[in-house]
C-alpha cells in the first residue's frame, strides 16, 4: 500500500513537472499508461488548475472508465461541461450500474437524450437499474448475467459458454432460473469445470444460496458479502424473479463510502468533500458546522455564568473545571464510537441493547471511581483543601456515568428517528457532558462553599 502511494506520488510529480515545462506529449503518455483507477486517483490528487488539463489529456475511449472511478463532486464538474452526445459516447462499454451513477450527475434532459440514443434492449436494462435508489441492492446491481436451466447437462452448459467472446467480469457462478426467469440456485464455475459433463445442472447446483432482495439496504448487502465471502450474488424482486447481480467491486465502494460518510460526518462535512475544493465552496460548509458548535459553547458558557459568584470565591474551581468536562467528553466519545460502529455492523439489536447500556454504565462507574480518586488526591494536595478534592471526585463520577449513558443511548434514539448518529451525535454528546460536568462540579461547590 505504501509502495503504491509512493508510486502514485512519483507519477504525479512527474506529470506536474511535464505540465509546468509544457511537455504535454509526455504528460499524456504517462496519464494514459495508468489504469483507470490510478488515473482517477491522480486527478483527485491534483490542484484545480491541473485537473481540467489532465482530463483533456485522457483518451476518449478511456474517459468513461476513468470518470466512473472519480468521486461524485469531481464527476459532476466534468459532466457539467459535456453535452448529451459526449455523455452518450463515454458511457459506451460501461456496466449498467456505472452508467446509472453517471446519468444521475447530469440534468434530466441530458439523461433522456442519452437513453433515447440507446437501442431498446440496452435502454430497458438501464432503466431497470435507474428505477431503484442508490442505497439499495437494485441501485448496485448490473444486468450482465449468464443464466442457465436446471435440466441441461454440464456438457451443454460448457458448449454454451464457449459461444461467448468473454464472460462478464467477476463471474464465479452461473445463475440457474426456470422458464419464468425465477431464481432457483447457483452453479459454481469450479464445480462445472471438474464434474462429469453428463451430469445435469440440477444435480450439481447449489440451492441453499438465498438471493438478495432488490430493496435490501446497501449496508446490509455489504454485511452479507463480508460474512459469506461472496464475489457476486443474484438480485431478485418480490416474486423471486431474477433482475441482475451485485459484484464485490460495487460492495467495496459501499464500504468505502460508508467509512468516508462516518468520518466526514463527525466533522460536519459531506462524504464526497473535495480535498482541493475552492475556498468559496469549502468555507460555507464548514462555517455552518462551526456555527452549530458555537451555539453549544454558548450553552456551556451560560451554565458557567450561573455559578459566577462561586467561582469568584473559590478561584481553584476555574482551574479544575475543564478537567471534569474533558474527562466526561472523552469517556462519552469512547462509548458513542463503539455504539455507532456496532450499529453500522448490524451487531446492535433490540435484544442486546439493555445489556450494552448496563455494561457501559458499569464501565463508566468503575472508571469514574478510579479517576475520581486520582483527581481527588491531586486536587487536595495542589490546593491544600480536601473539600475541593471530594467535590471534584463526586462531579467526575456523576459526569462519567452521564457520559456512558448518553454515549450509549444517543445513537439508539437517533437511529430510531432516522438521523445519522455520526452526523450530530458528537455535538450533542459534548454539549451534554459539558453542561452536566459544569453543573455537577459548580453546583456541589456552591452547596458546600455557600
Amino acid at each position: 500500500m505504501i509502495q503504491n502511494q509512493a508510486t502514485s506520488q512519483e507519477t504525479l510529480d512527474k506529470l506536474s513537472s511535464a505540465l509546468n515545462s509544457g511537455t504535454f506529449v509526455d504528460a499524456r503518455r504517462m496519464l494514459n499508461g495508468l489504469s483507470p483507477a490510478d488515473a482517477a486517483h491522480l486527478l483527485e490528487s491534483s490542484p484545480p488548475k491541473f485537473r481540467h488539463i489532465l482530463w483533456q489529456m485522457v483518451d476518449i475511449e478511456r474517459e468513461g472508465e476513468v470518470l466512473g472511478e472519480l468521486g461524485d463532486e469531481l464527476q459532476a464538474q466534468f459532466l457539467g461541461d459535456m453535452d448529451a452526445s459526449e455523455v452518450s459516447l463515454l458511457t459506451e462499454g460501461l456496466e449498467d450500474d456505472d452508467i446509472a451513477d453517471i446519468l444521475q450527475q447530469v440534468p434530466d434532459h441530458v439523461t433522456r437524450e442519452v437513453l433515447n440514443a440507446m437501442d431498446q434492449q440496452d435502454r430497458a436494462r438501464l432503466e431497470q437499474v435507474m428505477h431503484y435508489p442508490d442505497d439499495v441492492a437494485g441501485g448496485l446491481m448490473n444486468t450482465d448475467t449468464i443464466t442457465i436451466r436446471a435440466r441441461l447437462t454440464l456438457d451443454v452448459v460448457l458448449r454454451y459458454l464457449r459461444r461467448h467472446d468473454e464472460l462478464p467480469a467477476m463471474t464465479d457462478n452461473l445463475i440457474v432460473v426456470n422458464r419464468s426467469d425465477r431464481f432457483i440456485g447457483l452453479l459454481p464455475l469450479r464445480t462445472l469445470l471438474v464434474s462429469d459433463p453428463h451430469i445435469s445442472v440440477r444435480e450439481m447446483m447449489d440451492m441453499e444460496v438465498d438471493p438478495i432482495p432488490v430493496n435490501m439496504p446497501d449496508t446490509e448487502v455489504a454485511r452479507l458479502f463480508e460474512r459469506k465471502d461472496w464475489v457476486s450474488a443474484p438480485v431478485v424482486d418480490e416474486q423471486g424473479q431474477l433482475l441482475g447481480r451485485i459484484t464485490i467491486d460495487d460492495v467495496v465502494d459501499v464500504i468505502r463510502e460508508d467509512a468516508d460518510r462516518s468520518l466526514m460526518s463527525m466533522a460536519g462535512l459531506v462524504e464526497d468533500e473535495d480535498t482541493f475544493a475552492p475556498v468559496t465552496r469549502a468555507m460555507p460548509r464548514r462555517a455552518i458546522w462551526l456555527g452549530i458548535n458555537l451555539i453549544t459553547a454558548f450553552i456551556a458558557a451560560f451554565v458557567i455564568n450561573i455559578f459566577q459568584g462561586t467561582i469568584e470565591k473559590v478561584v481553584a474551581l476555574a482551574v479544575l473545571m475543564p478537567i471534569v468536562a474533558s474527562m466526561g467528553g472523552i469517556a462519552g466519545t469512547q462509548t458513542l464510537t463503539l455504539m455507532i460502529r456496532g450499529i453500522a455492523m448490524g451487531q446492535v439489536l433490540k435484544s442486546n441493547q439493555i445489556w450494552l447500556l448496563n455494561r457501559e454504565l458499569i464501565i463508566g462507574l468503575l472508571n469514574g471511581m478510579l479517576w475520581a480518586a486520582v483527581v481527588a488526591v491531586a486536587a487536595s494536595l495542589w490546593f491544600d483543601d480536601w473539600h475541593i478534592g471530594l467535590i471534584i471526585a463526586a462531579a467526575m463520577v456523576i459526569n462519567l456515568l452521564t457520559a456512558a449513558l448518553t454515549g450509549a443511548a444517543l445513537p439508539l434514539l437517533m437511529t430510531r428517528v432516522n438521523i445519522d448518529p455520526a452526523l450530530a451525535g458528537g455535538v450533542m454528546l459534548t454539549t451534554v457532558t459539558d453542561v452536566v460536568g459544569f453543573v455537577s462540579f459548580l453546583g456541589l461547590a456552591t452547596l458546600f462553599y455557600a
